[in-house]
């Protein structure tokens, strides 16, 4: 697998190894790319702290497309994601994939909201709503925010020394008491949105 070079141990936090038990992760920085590991392929890639492939997003189809799958590094399939409807009534319908022959069960849609946002809504009313919120005119900068606070942030990627790198390399910061994987899900669909994916 592909390897990202890790920031020197004084630049960056040490989150602890990506491990998803309980829905919940603990405190972690992922770095993501905005491009598929697949040649010719359109996606993004989750990268954790240490450099290692966490997570994936392939979409084999158009830039855009209408179904794209959230992969771990092994490929196995962890969140379905298609879009929905058309023009204003647009939105993009989140499923938990259990296993290769079960169903996907819903989880969340996504619709656009103003300024550059998005609106979260939890299948079956249970559970928070989201809301992720642009900080600046630039596309890649946004927060997600759950009842008022941040749990998640969104920015640029900078080295160690200041060095803003591209667009399409971004840090993801969330906080420890939030699904990690609902928020991995909430960027790939921002993606989507941006048509950046």
């Amino acid at each position: 697998m592909a390897k990202v070079q890790p920031l020197p141990a004084a630049a960056s936090p040490s989150p602890s190894p990506c491990s998803y038990s309980d829905g919940h992760l603990s405190q972690q920085a992922y770095t993501v790319w905005m491009k598929s590991l697949v040649f010719n392929g359109n996606g993004c890639t989750v990268y954790t702290a240490d450099g290692g492939v966490a997570f994936r997003v392939d979409n084999y189809g158009c830039q855009g497309g209408r179904e794209v799958f959230f992969m771990d590094r092994a490929g196995n399939t962890l969140i379905r994601i298609r879009r929905k409807g058309f023009g204003m009534f647009r939105r993009w319908e989140v499923c938990h994939v259990a296993g290769e022959e079960e169903e996907a069960t819903p989880w969340f849609s996504v619709r656009r909201a103003e300024k550059g946002g998005a609106a979260v809504t939890m299948h079956g009313g249970a559970g928070t709503c989201y809301r992720v919120d642009a900080c600046c005119a630039r596309k890649s900068d946004y927060r997600v925010i759950s009842g008022g606070a941040v749990v998640a942030e969104v920015a640029r990627k900078q080295t160690a020394a200041g060095v803003v790198l591209g667009e399409d390399v971004l840090t993801l910061t969330v906080r420890p008491d939030v699904d990690h994987l609902l928020v991995l899900g909430l960027l790939v669909v921002r993606g989507l949105m941006n048509r950046s994916l």
